[in-house]
């Protein structure tokens, strides 16, 4: 059973919300009342950390309950509970968070927020793992590449992007990411992948989409977007700062290249 026992309003009402909101059974003491019988996880605040020995303590931060009923029931699941984060890569990942079998919370966000997305969820998880589609590989490498701390397996995508009917277009990342975290996939520390031409230039034309003139980047600064080390934005501006006029260089060769990578 998990127990609300705070005199805190701010923690109490957030966390009694989020609970709700799961459909979890708990109850609420006062922190001077004896537990109830069954009692296995607490959720108080800072105040009475130490005030309850006999049962596994979930300190809430007012402002983040939500991480606090997860822990809860990370704890309530014992050994099943273990934090599992699926990533469905892309240009806007699908994330899903499993405490065991459970969803617990899901995203999809830009690229470029992905990765401190991903940290937040598994700062206070304990033994988390991170499993990775290896579809999208340029974009699946950037998170591989710069998540830290944290075991990373890269997984089998195939399959996992499930067949949506009427009213759930949309959600084909995020529960592709539910499928992902299933399933067990080879641990890596890091993936250095060369691009192809043809992703090459699927950079360059989304360069030239976000380009107030109407022009592309060039193949240097296209390689180091898909190695993660700029984002578009920041090519075009270093493109603009070398006075290259936003990759006129490169409209020459776009053709050719095209017709290179459809051989």
């Amino acid at each position: 059973m998990i127990v609300v026992a705070t005199s805190d309003f701010e923690v109490y009402h957030g966390v009694v919300n989020e609970l709700r909101d799961r459909g979890t059974e708990f109850t609420t003491v006062e922190p001077d009342d004896q537990l109830p019988e069954g009692t296995t996880v607490v959720i108080t605040a800072a105040d009475h950390a130490e005030d309850f020995p006999d049962a596994t303590t979930i300190v809430a931060d007012p402002d983040a309950p939500r991480r606090a009923v997860d822990q809860a029931l990370t704890a309530v699941r014992g050994d099943g509970g273990r934090t599992i984060i699926g990533v469905d890569p892309g240009r806007k990942p699908g994330i899903a968070v499993l405490a065991g079998e459970m969803v617990v919370a899901a995203f999809q966000v830009p690229l470029a927020d992905a990765v401190d997305v991903i940290q937040r969820e598994v700062a206070e998880a304990a033994d988390p793992v991170v499993r990775i589609g290896d579809g999208s590989r340029l974009q699946g490498a950037q998170l591989v590449n710069d998540l830290e701390d944290v075991r990373v397996e890269l997984v089998d995508e195939t399959g996992t992007t499930p067949y949506l009917g009427t009213g759930g277009r949309g959600m084909e990342d995020v529960l592709a990411a539910v499928n992902i975290a299933r399933l067990e996939g080879e641990v890596v520390d890091a993936r250095e992948i060369e691009p192809t031409a043809g992703e090459l230039q699927v950079i360059k034309d989304r360069s030239r989409e976000q380009s107030e003139t109407n022009r592309a980047i060039d193949e240097v600064l296209a390689r180091r977007v898909a190695a993660g080390e700029l984002t578009i934005e920041e090519a075009l501006a270093e493109h603009r700062n070398d006075g290259n006029g936003e990759g006129s260089d490169d409209d020459d060769g776009a053709g050719e290249e095209r017709s290179a990578d459809s051989e």
